[in-house]
């Protein structure tokens, strides 16, 4: 069984750091992309970081790129969204995603504000 659990949210003031993990489980991770989302208040959800499985490269929304980083931990079968430069406007809940065989799976999500 496919699981997703993202833990590392929480309240940092602009221009303030943090680091989200996904911890993923039933599936092997290496054969997959992984991808992060979030979705604000009122707002769709929207892609915003891809990593690759096969050269580990990494994809941006234009709004993050610079300020937020994609890796992943294969031997621990975690990802990370490191995000540097904190706005108002990253406040969201943000989830991890795989595809594995056509179907979607997600995680909980983890909140993320960013208020003074």
């Amino acid at each position: 069984q496919v699981q997703l659990v993202e833990s590392g949210g929480g309240l940092v003031q602009p221009g303030g750091s943090l680091r989200l993990s996904c911890a993923a489980s039933g599936f092997s991770m290496r054969y997959y992309a992984m991808s992060w989302f979030r979705q604000a208040p009122g707002k769709e959800r929207e892609g915003i970081a891809c990593i690759s499985n096969t050269d580990e490269s990494s994809y941006y929304r234009d709004s993050v790129k610079g300020r937020f980083t994609v890796s992943r931990e294969t031997g621990k079968d975690t990802v990370y969204l490191h995000m540097n430069s904190l706005k108002s406007e990253d406040t969201a809940v943000y989830y991890c995603n795989v595809k594995v065989l056509g179907t979607d799976y997600w995680g909980q999500g983890t909140q993320v504000t960013v208020s003074s």
